[in-house]
């Protein structure tokens, strides 16, 4: 009998998480700690920061201004980054929807740890024992930034709510001036529908034993307000509960649903 076709293929091996600080971060981001804080950032570098997931390569050779991409929490980040008093922009997406982003995303990426059932990762991500440490700490760290740092901070809802507003705030803060018919190009370029079929955003061409998009596509929703699918009456009673208490020390807000 003739082997299927991708019967030969061998799974990943799911990698495991190191810890640096008391956050859990990939073992591959672990194993080059010395060489992430010793990066040099440049004045003009922007770095593109979320919670959570990617990393900052082949960045040494970009020409300047450079955009750099970033995961990690403020408290790791290398120090050069505030010495050159660089830009950042961070996105901060409502916890609920991040957490059911996150567990689908690692679902489908064998880069990642599996993340076990819903209620397990439920749990995990409430108890912060995930990629990036916890979503709390992450969101308030970088509010927290903007105060002594040059921080634009966006919310994910408020770029799905009015993009083309969004996207001029971003202009303003890396100084570009774009005429109207630019910016209704970038609104529609970076619309979640259009990215969606752009091979460039979508992941399309990441094999199979990497990221099985037949499990859950790489982009997936892109709504908000998507958690009301996921979680029980009895989880959200909980997780409000919880998110009180660690959001209790911050003025930062966030919308559930448009």
């Amino acid at each position: 009998m003739s082997k299927e076709k991708g019967q030969d293929l061998k799974p990943m091996e799911r990698p495991q998480l190191g810890e640096i600080d008391g956050i859990l971060l990939a073992k591959s981001t672990c194993d080059e700690w010395s060489r992430i804080q010793n990066f040099q950032a440049k004045p003009d570098d922007l770095l593109i920061c979320t919670y959570p997931k990617a990393g900052i390569d082949q960045a040494e050779a970009m020409p300047s201004p450079r955009i750099l991409k970033t995961h990690l929490p403020v408290q790791l980040l290398p120090r050069s980054f505030w010495e050159q008093n660089c830009k950042f922009l961070y996105v901060a997406r409502n916890a609920k929807d991040c957490m059911v982003s996150y567990f689908h995303f690692q679902r489908m990426s064998k880069l990642v740890p599996d993340p076990g059932t819903w209620d397990e990762y439920f749990e995990a991500f409430m108890a912060g024992k995930v990629g990036w440490g916890p979503w709390y700490d992450h969101v308030k760290g970088w509010w927290k930034a903007k105060d002594t740092h040059r921080v634009l901070f966006l919310f994910y809802e408020n770029i799905k709510k009015d993009p083309k507003r969004e996207i001029q705030k971003v202009m303003q803060f890396v100084g570009k001036q774009l005429n109207e018919a630019t910016l209704d190009k970038i609104v529609h370029h970076t619309s979640f529908e259009v990215m969606k079929d752009n091979p460039m955003a979508n992941r399309a061409g990441v094999p199979i034993t990497v990221m099985d998009q037949s499990i859950s596509p790489f982009m997936r929703k892109g709504t908000v307000g998507d958690w009301k699918n996921h979680f029980t009456v009895a989880q959200n009673e909980r997780f409000n509960e919880d998110y009180k208490k660690k959001m209790a020390d911050t003025t930062l807000t966030f919308s559930m649903e448009l």
